[in-house]
């Protein structure tokens, strides 16, 4: 290969988007290109001669690496989790044998992100699942309300003719038993009123629900806050993120139940998409706690309304919290295991451009 040639190609691996490292037969970094440093947040200089597992901090096996040298056909791994100086990344890894010249070389890795795609997804099926199900909810409640409002309307009719205590007791259990009903309705419909947007310091809205729940924590269940101070002032309402808030944190309070730890933590997206439009500013804010985690045949239902892992739970904390986010052009999103439960709420800070193909 001419020096010419060998520049174009140098020039090319630069251009690509996809991640490409070469190690060496030792298996050292010799090379890796400028998508490369994006995605390990490193410079070529920093790694340059390393052993490979000084970057890939994965399962990504040394025989798979040692066969890519001793044979002529590549090794692919597929959504592998691999863990950069800022964020874990779900990649698929491509190795290939590297023959200049018909001589063995060492092994180019090309590395895809596939959690983007994975995660789009995701939020698709959320944005779904929430739509379907307050059609669902907004039509059931409308066949509740109107014989229940005729129900206690009956009841209290009845109530003004008798005349015996004994009887009007009954009367008074059918009244109370059709307002809480009433407002079990109401609770899954949401909040019916108009949000009052103002600009407000997402911090300010997370001391505001350590200050209301200190009082009542057991002395081995620690708060914890890592904020972002370069978060702008968003644009919503004050009473439904404390809402959304309270609501998930309370099952994590019923998850870590006498002893563990709670964290909040407050991070900027930059140039992120939710619901196929990319928005320039992202507030994310995680809630994570140790606890047991999510039952494995919950996930899947977790925002559904009467849906819950509790016996004393009214399984409407999420769906509630979910359809609030929903209405400030966000989303929920978790990722739950045996001592890390991660819920994220995601809201745009500034306005977002849709995007022309989805």
């Amino acid at each position: 290969m001419t020096s010419q040639n060998a520049k174009i190609n140098l020039n090319v691996s630069e251009a690509l988007t996809t991640a490409i490292v070469v190690l060496d037969t030792s298996l050292c970094i010799s090379y890796m290109n400028a998508a490369a440093e994006v995605l390990f947040a490193q410079s070529y200089q920093q790694v340059a001669g390393k052993p490979y597992h000084h970057l890939f901090h994965m399962d990504l096996a040394s025989h798979y690496l040692n066969h890519a040298l001793k044979h002529t056909d590549s090794q692919i791994l597929r959504e592998c989790v691999l863990k950069t100086p800022h964020e874990k990344v779900m990649v698929d890894c491509i190795a290939s044998p590297y023959l200049p010249n018909g001589k063995e070389g060492g092994i180019v890795i090309e590395l895809l992100r596939v959690d983007r795609k994975l995660r789009i997804s995701r939020e698709n099926r959320l944005w779904k699942e929430q739509q379907a199900t307050q059609t669902l909810v907004r039509g059931l409640a409308h066949e509740i309300k109107n014989p229940l409002g005729g129900l206690r309307g009956a009841a209290q009719l009845l109530e003004s003719e008798l005349t015996d205590d004994e009887l009007k007791e009954y009367t008074s259990i059918i009244i109370a038993e059709a307002d809480r009903l009433q407002h079990l309705v109401n609770r899954m419909l949401g909040s019916p009123r108009r949000q009052n947007i103002e600009t407000i310091n997402i911090h300010e809205i997370l001391e505001h629900v350590r200050k209301l729940l200190t009082p009542d924590l057991p002395d081995a269940v620690k708060l914890q806050f890592d904020y972002d101070p370069s978060i702008p002032l968003l644009q919503a309402d004050k009473d439904q993120l404390i809402q959304i808030v309270l609501n998930i944190t309370g099952n994590a309070i019923k998850a870590v139940a006498n002893s563990g730890l709670i964290l909040f933590r407050t991070r900027v997206l930059r140039q992120f998409t939710l619901n196929h439009i990319t928005y320039p500013l992202i507030m994310q804010l995680e809630i994570i706690d140790n606890g047991a985690g999510i039952p494995e045949e919950l996930q899947d239902t977790v925002f559904f309304p009467m849906v819950s892992g509790s016996a004393e739970g009214s399984g409407l904390g999420l769906s509630i919290a979910q359809s609030l986010a929903n209405r400030h052009k966000g989303l929920i999103e978790f990722d739950s295991r045996q001592g890390d439960t991660r819920f994220v709420l995601l809201l745009p800070i500034e306005e977002g451009k849709k995007n022309v193909r989805t």
